[in-house]
């Protein structure tokens, strides 16, 4: 509900009370009766009245034959101001001997009753008012206050008390990252020792690394360390529309650090703002050059001896102005690399600690089955895992639940909905197991841990190819063998239905951006030589364009094109050959996929271990 709404209903029931309470102050009780002062009279002279009250001008009159036990009279008259009622009443004709028979009886006006007729029948229409004049104008100041709260920063300061605070042991991996940041932490624990031996430590700290690395949490956890308050903000809360905004909550930001001295800056996506100048359009005076300078100036302003460090993220440092990473700004760049398999057990093994998890699963098969994750891929993984053991009503989370969710991860849910013909199937069989047999023939390529023909993702069936061990560089022989298992699937079908479909467009198109890195990015021509060709260039407008500069001629660009042809080709005759010669092992595969339609790595094994005739069957 808008606050406006709650507003206007909170300022209707307030009335409806505020009416409520006085109508049952004025409505209580039965009413008496209105009558003039001659009809008091003609009943004073009959002898019917008993006594009367008099409250200022008011005239309270109780009869005889009224009922004693109730306090309301009966009658009510008003008289004139500053004439006594003796005089009145004498005026009227009342002897003396009949007033003496009237217990008149005179009393000053309460608090209680001046409260409700005075203050509440003059004073409330003005204080309905001014409750209506207040709304108003609180709902002017809140739209204002929103206008002029555009220079302030909208960074949040994260807790380090001790049930939120993240530190080191949290952090699982990133051993070198860790060790460059130690300094930071030691620094805002006890600046005096590096300013004894005049050293400056650096107050500018760059993360650099893949999505899902864990820079936030890294940043996080050095301000853990020293415990010091943590300000986040990421680079894109300080762009906004109007000119000079960023500006003004980059400062206000600065700011707030300072006063909070020693404590964390955390710039989330800094690429965000700190893109480099000069590259786009709208001149050197736009709102996100204006930010970045705002910036470039705190940087070089503030003391570094105060205790205020500035910690970045960015997964795209190739983007950044030069002027942020010279030194006396972010001068210390972290490099956070991807998991290796120890890393990835240990991170592994942090996510496991909260969820109850089969006592005889070995997460280190699940690390080896995980190259290239990231620790958010990591987390979300056993996320998955519990998601669906919950949906299968389990208490614990079994192993199949782990391996279906790496699968989940990486080509995404299965669709059991998505039901192929029978000659689809066959097709897919078919396909996958020119892969997987490809690949288990070549010496370089990676070993296969499933095949499966039920469709995930938009892949009607997959074949999942592991690592032995992770890998930093990879050889020509790598290459080449991968090109011939991506073309395993194609030539499979070719050779087997004597027709190919449009399940191989994807394999065709990596295969074909393979070759062409090969050849034009890592020098792997045989014929062209140990050299590159082209020049990539980024491109911001309108979106994100990659933009291709050659380098070379159009002489130069047939050879490149006979070149990436011939490695295909050749690719394609290597898979065609060890189809054509193991024909019985891929009949065997597909029969087994058609009828269990996933085979896992042992059973694969087994199947590659058994004497086929080499002839079609």
């Amino acid at each position: 509900m808008k606050p406006l709404s709650k507003n206007i209903i909170f300022f209707v029931l307030s009335i409806l009370l505020i009416t409520a309470i006085f109508s049952t102050y004025t409505l209580s009780g039965e009413k008496p009766k209105d009558v003039g002062i001659s009809t008091l009279v003609e009943q004073i002279k009959k002898g019917d009245v008993v006594s009367i009250d008099v409250t200022g001008n008011d005239l309270e009159i109780h009869l005889k034959n009224e009922d004693q036990t109730k306090k309301q009279p009966s009658e009510k008259t008003r008289k004139e101001s500053g004439e006594p009622l003796s005089e009145l009443l004498t005026r009227y004709g009342v002897s003396t001997e009949q007033l003496q028979l009237i217990q008149i009886t005179v009393r000053d006006e309460s608090r209680q009753a001046f409260f409700f007729n005075i203050l509440l029948s003059s004073l409330l229409p003005l204080a309905l008012l001014g409750l209506i004049f207040w709304f108003v104008i609180r709902q002017l100041q809140g739209a204002n206050s929103k206008a002029m709260s555009f220079g302030q920063s909208g960074a949040r300061e994260v807790s380090t008390k001790d049930k939120d605070r993240v530190t080191f042991k949290d952090v699982a991996g990133a051993i070198e990252a860790k060790e460059e940041l130690m300094e930071e932490v030691e620094f805002l624990k006890n600046p005096k020792k590096f300013v004894d031996l005049g050293a400056k430590i650096p107050k500018g700290v760059l993360l650099m690394g893949s999505p899902g690395t864990g820079k936030t949490l890294l940043a996080r956890a050095v301000a853990g360390e020293a415990n010091v308050p943590f300000f986040h903000i990421s680079g894109s809360e300080f762009v906004e529309m109007f000119v000079g905004v960023g500006a003004a909550r980059v400062r206000d930001l600065f700011s707030k650090a300072k006063k909070n001295a020693p404590c964390i800056i955390f710039i989330d996506e800094i690429d965000a703002v700190g893109r480099q100048r000069g590259a786009g359009l709208g001149g050197s005076h736009d709102e996100r050059e204006q930010t970045l300078n705002q910036i470039l100036v705190e940087m070089d302003g503030f003391d570094p001896h105060i205790g205020v460090i500035v910690i970045a993220a960015t997964n795209r440092p190739d983007v950044l102005d030069p002027a942020l990473l010279r030194p006396g700004r972010f001068d210390r760049q972290v490099v956070m690399d991807l998991p290796d398999i120890n890393e990835r057990l240990e991170i592994l093994a942090i996510h496991a600690k909260n969820k109850p998890i089969e006592s005889n699963i070995e997460l280190r098969r699940v690390a080896e089955r995980t190259p290239g994750f990231s620790g958010a891929d990591l987390a979300n993984l056993l996320n998955e895992a519990a998601i669906r053991a919950a949906r299968h009503d389990r208490k614990i989370i079994l192993m199949e639940d782990i391996l279906d969710s790496i699968e989940k991860v990486l080509l995404g849910p299965e669709r059991k909905s998505h039901i192929l013909s029978k000659q689809e199937r066959e097709v897919t069989a078919y396909h996958e197991g020119g892969h997987a047999l490809v690949a288990n023939q070549l010496p370089h390529a990676d070993p296969v841990h499933k095949i499966s023909i039920i469709s995930r993702g938009r892949a009607a069936g997959y074949t999942l190819k592991l690592p032995v061990e992770d890998k930093k560089m990879h050889a020509r022989a790598e290459f080449i063998d991968d090109l011939a298992v991506m073309l395993g699937g194609f030539v499979a079908e070719r050779e087997v239905f004597g027709d190919i479909t449009t399940g191989a467009g994807d394999d065709l198109r990596k295969a074909t951006r393979l070759a062409r890195q090969l050849v034009t990015r890592y020098g792997m021509s045989s014929n062209l030589g140990p050299r590159t060709f082209g020049e990539r260039e980024e491109m911001i407008f309108l979106g994100r364009e990659i933009h291709e500069s050659r380098d070379y001629s159009e002489k130069m660009a047939e050879k490149i094109d006979e070149e990436i042809n011939g490695l295909i080709q050749q690719a394609a005759e290597t898979a065609k050959k060890i189809l054509f010669e193991e024909r019985g092992r891929l009949d065997a595969i597909a029969r087994t996929l058609l009828k269990k339609e996933t085979i896992e790595r042992e059973e694969f094994e087994a199947l590659m271990k058994e004497d086929y005739a080499n002839k079609k069957t």
